[in-house]
Order: structure tokens, then C-alpha cells, then sequence
């Protein structure tokens, strides 16, 4: 099993941090983050309590700042119930916890059973089926697949398998302890393509929105910074590097001040 420090904890908001900084990112790149995140943010009071500048500051380098936005947002609700949701119902509740994230929390932090399924679980269902399967497919083989009383150590291997032999690209199979089980055995089209759940080939990033966002993010972490300056930082016209600037106002991930943008 890999060693990865979230799976030393049992803490439901050190375990809620872990999978939303996994979303979309590599766990190398989350580990110092997940450790400097918590260092300064080690409860979901103290969080709550932080301006969101702070948080979107420390999250930098990440990517994708909506879910420091909705972080911050679940630990002032968290701070608000007074506990932690222990619940599906409860953690769906939360700002920004989607169904994978709700019942993640579930098996890894309460030991609940709950049958995850992240990317790497879904492709070694679709490929031990030997088709594509639609969400709630892959949904209901996991939740039947999973033992009672196991959930967290059974969701864990089950994401190992995926993540170190049932790899996206020269999957391990001849190792594969499903081999025997599997439909496909890496014979024939990769059923996982296009099922459910599996991550799909990012759109380009050089030249994107996405990149040009990142860009004032990240000088918004630095400090203020005035209007005048941002179609230099984005690298776009001034009209297009206004919209981006309109677009994060809008979501919250900053703020104006006058002829200023900043942090919230």
C-alpha cells in the first residue's frame, strides 16, 4: 500500500482536505500542501475563522481555486453545526462535497462502509466487466463489491490496484491479482475509455483561461494589484484580461477595491 500521511489520520477534516487537494492534482504534489495546509489550518474552526485571502494563498500552486473557495466554505458550516457531519446526507450538505468526497470521508475517516469510486477504481471496474458502464453501474458494483466492517482498507487497495497495476496507460496485468477475474487482461480496446468516472486528457493548459487565471492568482498572492496591470500578468488584450478579472470577482476569488484587485 503506498504511504501516504492522510492515511495516518482518522480526523474528518484532515481527511476532508486530503480529497478535495486530490482532485484533479497528483498526491506528490498535494503531500507538502496537505501538510502546510493543515499546519495552519488545523481544524475547521481555525479555517472558518481565516479570511478567505489566506486560505487561497496557502492553496497556490494547486490549481483550481474554487475548491479552496468551497474548503473554506464547508468549515464555516462545519463551524456553524458545531461537529461533523458523520452522515452521506451530512456531508452532501457541505459546500462543494459531491458524492465521491462525502462517502471518501465516510470510509476514512468514520470507517463507515461506504464504497468510493475515484478514477482509478472506476477503471478497474470497467476493465474487470470488460465494458463501459454508466455511473450509477460503476456505483453499484462498488457498493456491492465491498466488504462490511472493511470499507477503508478494501477502498484503499482498490485504489492502489488502479493506481500502480491497473495503470491508465502499460497496465501491470500479468501482477494483477483481478487477472483472473478480469474481462479484458489488456486484450482488445480499453474498455475504461469513456466509462464512467474515469479522468479523461485535460484540455491544453499553454495559452488556456485556466493559465491565464492561474497567472493573476498567483500575483494576487503576492499582494494587491491594480487593474492596469492585469493584461500584462495574463498575457492577454485588455478587454479579455478584464473579463478574467470579472469572471474571479464573480466567484469570489477576489476582490476590487477601487482601481485595486485583491485577495477577499
Amino acid at each position: 500500500m503506498r504511504d501516504l500521511p492522510w492515511r495516518s489520520t482518522r480526523d474528518p477534516w484532515s481527511v476532508l482536505v486530503s480529497e478535495v487537494m486530490l482532485q484533479q492534482t497528483q498526491a506528490s504534489r498535494v503531500i507538502p500542501k496537505w501538510l502546510a495546509f493543515l499546519d495552519a489550518f488545523p481544524t475547521p474552526e481555525v479555517c472558518a475563522e481565516a479570511p478567505l485571502g489566506d486560505v487561497l494563498r496557502l492553496w497556490q500552486g494547486l490549481g483550481y481555486p474554487r475548491r479552496a473557495r468551497n474548503l473554506h466554505a464547508a468549515a464555516a458550516e462545519v463551524h456553524r453545526l458545531g461537529e461533523f457531519p458523520c452522515t452521506l446526507e451530512g456531508l452532501l450538505a457541505l459546500p462543494g462535497v459531491g458524492a465521491y468526497t462525502a462517502r471518501a470521508v465516510l470510509a476514512f475517516a468514520f470507517e463507515s462502509d461506504a464504497a468510493v469510486v475515484d478514477t482509478n477504481i472506476a477503471r478497474v471496474f470497467a476493465r474487470v466487466q470488460g465494458h463501459a458502464l454508466r455511473p450509477k453501474e460503476v456505483q453499484m458494483l462498488a457498493d456491492a463489491a465491498s466488504p462490511a466492517g472493511r470499507s477503508w482498507d478494501w477502498n484503499q487497495c482498490l485504489m492502489d490496484l488502479g493506481a500502480v497495476l491497473c495503470r491508465p496507460a502499460s497496465p501491470g496485468c500479468a501482477a494483477c491479482p483481478l487477472r483472473t477475474l478480469c474481462a479484458w487482461c489488456g486484450q482488445g480496446p480499453d474498455p475504461a475509455v469513456d466509462s464512467a468516472g474515469v479522468s479523461r486528457r485535460q484540455a491544453r493548459f499553454d495559452g488556456s483561461d485556466r493559465q491565464a487565471r492561474g497567472r493573476l492568482m498567483k500575483a494576487l498572492s503576492s499582494g494587491s494589484v491594480p487593474l492596469s496591470a492585469i493584461a500584462g500578468i495574463v498575457q492577454r488584450d485588455e478587454r479579455e484580461a478584464l473579463h478574467l478579472a470579472e469572471a474571479l470577482i464573480g466567484e469570489r476569488l477576489c476582490a476590487l477595491d477601487g482601481e485595486m484587485l485583491r485577495l477577499p
